[in-house]
């Protein structure tokens, strides 16, 4: 078996199609379906069910490719490793962030890890589903939600945070010590879209005493939130930590006093994936920084 065959294989469990296979990788589709004959010889039993011009995988083929994407998972672990001997510290590094922590809490200490790994080429990347981008290697490192549990993800804890009512220094509740849940039966909402964890996380809390947010406005934005809750169209439900981040919008964090809703952040990265000089060194540093003390 050679690493090249089980790269055509790759390829072809991909395409599911002998002829764009062949295209992809730049052989003649003969050539493609000879290579993938000797590796179903070789392992004695079928990869592939033909049908027609459709092709499907085995049950042989399934554990096939589970283990193929291991060995080039490892091959690319080595590599990575290797050229770190090779080079000095340094490298580029993907991570993943929640768009409302990068709007204001998170971009602070970005800029912090860049002043002290300057050799560090920094990419970040604002999304929802911090999870699947960690999962299909399109980020090395994710600082998200708590995801739901995966073998494939190490998942390393950072903070534990409830959520209270976000209103104008103007607002009538200014004054307020905190707040009760139910209070907020009655009080206009500025929300984020249905979907997005943090409206569900509310929205579900709220249910459970047996009402619904009145949300007037949807905004996927913080900046966009956080404007119209200035200009008192209505309340916000936010974490104290991302208005603390805030200090230019004459704002005021009230907390829930009973039942709020919590938010568990987490640092997520792949069990298997090798972590590389520039992930270790900014885990460390995040976690300087965010995690909560024991």
């Amino acid at each position: 078996m050679e690493l090249r065959q089980l790269e055509y294989f790759l390829v072809v469990c991909d395409e599911l199609h002998f002829t764009k296979a062949a295209n992809k990788i730049g052989v003649s589709q003969p050539n493609l379906s000879l290579q993938i004959k000797a590796l179903e010889e070789e392992m004695g039993v079928p990869l592939f069910d033909r049908i027609g011009k459709r092709i499907a995988l085995t049950e042989a083929g399934s554990i096939l490719l589970k283990y193929t994407r291991t060995v080039f998972q490892n091959v690319q672990n080595a590599r990575h490793e290797i050229d770190e001997l090779r080079h000095q510290p340094g490298g580029t590094l993907n991570v993943g962030a929640l768009p409302s922590e990068l709007d204001f809490r998170l971009t602070p200490m970005f800029v912090q890890f860049f002043q002290k790994y300057p050799n560090i080429r920094l990419k970040i990347v604002s999304e929802v589903d911090l999870a699947a981008l960690v999962l299909s290697t399109e980020i090395d490192i994710g600082i998200s939600v708590k995801p739901a549990f995966d073998a494939r993800l190490v998942v390393r804890p950072l903070t534990r945070e409830a959520y209270g009512v976000v209103v104008s220094n103007e607002h009538e509740l200014a004054q307020r010590d905190s707040i009760s849940l139910m209070e907020l039966k009655h009080l206009p909402v500025v929300a984020y879209p249905r979907g997005l964890w943090g409206r569900e996380a509310v929205e579900h809390q709220c249910q459970q005493h047996g009402f619904n947010l009145n949300v007037v406005v949807e905004t996927t934005s913080n900046p966009s939130l956080f404007h119209f809750v200035r200009e008192n169209i209505g309340v916000a439900v936010q974490t104290h930590s991302l208005v603390e981040s805030i200090d230019h919008l004459n704002l005021r964090f009230i907390p829930i006093h009973d039942d709020a809703p919590v938010r568990e952040m987490s640092i997520i990265y792949r069990a298997d994936k090798y972590l590389s000089h520039a992930a270790r060194a900014f885990i460390h540093f995040a976690e300087e920084r965010l995690k909560e003390p024991s």
